[in-house]
C-alpha cells in the first residue's frame, strides 16, 4: 500500500511495476466487471492455464487492490434471480485503468528491448 496524504493523489506510476497476479486481475477486469470465479476463470483461459488462481491468493490480491483505490466493489448485483448472493463483483476504478495502462506499456518497453537485444523474433536485423 502507497502512504500518501488524504490531499494528494498517486500517479499510476507510483504502483509499479505491479505483481503478476495484480495485472492479470487488472486485465481481467478491463473487459467490464467480474466477480472473483469469473476472474479466476478469465485469467486461466487467458494464459493458457500457465497462471491459474487459488481462492486465496485472488481474494488477498484483491483485498490490496481494493485498498490501493485501483478497485471498486460494487454493491449491485446483476439479475438477483440467477446470481449467487455469496458473489462479490468488482470493477476498475479510473486510477486501476491508468496503472493498468501504464503497467502495459512498462512491459511493452520491456519487450522491445528484448527484441532489439534479438531475445525474441523480430528483433532488429
Amino acid at each position: 500500500m502507497l502512504a500518501m496524504s488524504p490531499s494528494t493523489s498517486p500517479s499510476a506510476e507510483a504502483f509499479l511495476p505491479l505483481t503478476p497476479v495484480a495485472f492479470e486481475i487488472l486485465l481481467a477486469l478491463a473487459r467490464g466487471e467480474m466477480h472473483g470465479y469469473a476472474m479466476m476463470r478469465d485469467i486461466e483461459a487467458r494464459t493458457d492455464g500457465r497462471m491459474s488462481l487459488h481462492a486465496g491468493t485472488l481474494y488477498r490480491a484483491l483485498g490490496r487492490l481494493l485498498e490501493d483505490g485501483l478497485l471498486e466493489e460494487l454493491d449491485e448485483r446483476p439479475d438477483p434471480e440467477v446470481d449467487d448472493q455469496r458473489r462479490r463483483y468488482y470493477r476498475l476504478s479510473g486510477l486501476g485503468r491508468a496503472v493498468a495502462a501504464a503497467e502495459a506499456s512498462r512491459l511493452e518497453r520491456q519487450v522491445g528491448a528484448a527484441r532489439a537485444r534479438r531475445l525474441l523474433e523480430g528483433g532488429a536485423a
